[in-house]
């Protein structure tokens, strides 16, 4: 399963980021580099903040993705 991103809304609930595609890491460091190339596009697709799982489990967030 590996690491993987949670796209939220302000209000933390889980939403669909419109032409990214979640994807799966199989490092944290993988999975941060990705978060930090494509927040940008996530916040234009209504992305507010992230939550870092690894194999479901929660390991930080929420990080909110404006500057």
């Amino acid at each position: 399963m590996g690491w993987s991103w949670r796209f939220e809304n302000a209000s933390g609930e889980a939403v669909d980021a419109e032409g990214v595609a979640s994807e799966s890491f199989p490092t944290q460091a993988d999975a941060e580099t990705w978060i930090g190339e494509t927040w940008r596009a996530l916040l234009e697709a209504g992305v507010e903040q992230v939550t870092l799982f690894e194999d479901g489990r929660e390991v930080y967030g929420p990080m909110s993705l404006r500057e």
